[in-house]
């Protein structure tokens, strides 16, 4: 359910507020120093676009990298599956899954999963998790405002909600972009960010080694891994590299003793209800 908590400010944006204060009084106190305000201004907002391109920042507000250290004791890790479903990639991923006794977490595309819904469904069906990847995944994402991103994020929950019955406790930005905006929104729809500890860039890879040997460099306990069933790059010889990196995946997380299991299950957050009528203004449709 959406927090009735306000938002707890990082402190690299409470510093960001007084850097915009001192630069203001600075101006008023002394124009001819104008420059040096806005020097100030521009330093700070050239740390805001660097730690906005990091994916894994903690800087501008909650972020998941790794799984808690329950997790870590019960021998977890946790794959996560972005971009689809995809009507031909998705369903031969969850076989794959199936053979293994692996369960993933799909950060699905919410048009994509209105789209097909029924696989939607099917991912569901067979124990794994689905989690909210904004409405389009739309590349000028990182550049929305509060508005853009209640409208984007939000529509995704009312599309989750209603094909899944249950509504998103994680998110994942396109490409784990963002800026200082998102996390006031995600706060306030009930949402945790969620990035990852290792990703095999398997969207714009072909070769599997190299994507493999990414995701497995120093596997451990406690690691959130990245790959792809939707914008799935190709091998040269046209089959998606997913589907020749994910068996061996799971031999190597079988053979080091690791499990693989849902976000929620690892995090230990249940599923969430239906949305009480007094929350509909915050997902809009």
């Amino acid at each position: 359910m959406p927090r009735a908590t306000r938002w707890p400010l990082p402190t690299f944006v409470k510093l960001t507020l007084v850097c915009h204060a001192l630069a203001v009084l600075l101006l008023l106190a002394l124009p001819s120093a104008w420059r040096w305000s806005v020097g100030l201004l521009l330093l700070n907002h050239a740390a805001i676009t660097a730690i906005g391109l990091w994916p894994r920042s903690h800087w501008l507000g909650e972020n998941v990298t790794r799984l808690p250290a329950p997790a870590v004791a019960r021998g977890e890790v946790a794959l996560t599956i972005d971009d689809g479903p995809d009507p031909e990639v998705t369903p031969a991923v969850l076989d794959l899954l199936d053979a293994a006794g692996a369960r993933a977490t799909f950060f699905c595309i919410a048009e994509r999963a209105v789209a097909h819904p029924e696989l939607l469904r099917e991912i569901v069906r067979r124990g794994h998790s689905v989690q909210n990847h904004t409405q389009r995944h739309d590349h000028r994402f990182s550049l929305l405002g509060t508005r853009g991103y209640v409208r984007e994020i939000g529509a995704a929950q009312a599309s989750f909600e209603r094909l899944t019955g249950t509504r998103p406790t994680l998110f994942r930005a396109p490409a784990g972009l963002r800026n200082p905006f998102l996390a006031p929104v995600l706060h306030r729809l009930g949402l945790t960010l969620v990035s990852w500890t290792r990703r095999g860039y398997d969207t714009r890879e072909r070769d599997p080694e190299r994507v493999l040997a990414r995701l497995c460099h120093d596997l451990r306990a406690g690691d959130i891994l990245l790959l792809h069933d939707g914008n799935a790059a190709r091998t040269h010889a046209g089959r998606p590299v997913v589907l020749e990196v994910l068996p061996r995946l799971l031999r190597r997380c079988a053979d080091a003793h690791l499990r693989l299991v849902t976000l929620p299950q690892a995090l230990e957050t249940p599923p969430l209800p239906a949305l009480p009528a007094r929350y509909e203004s915050l997902t809009p449709s």
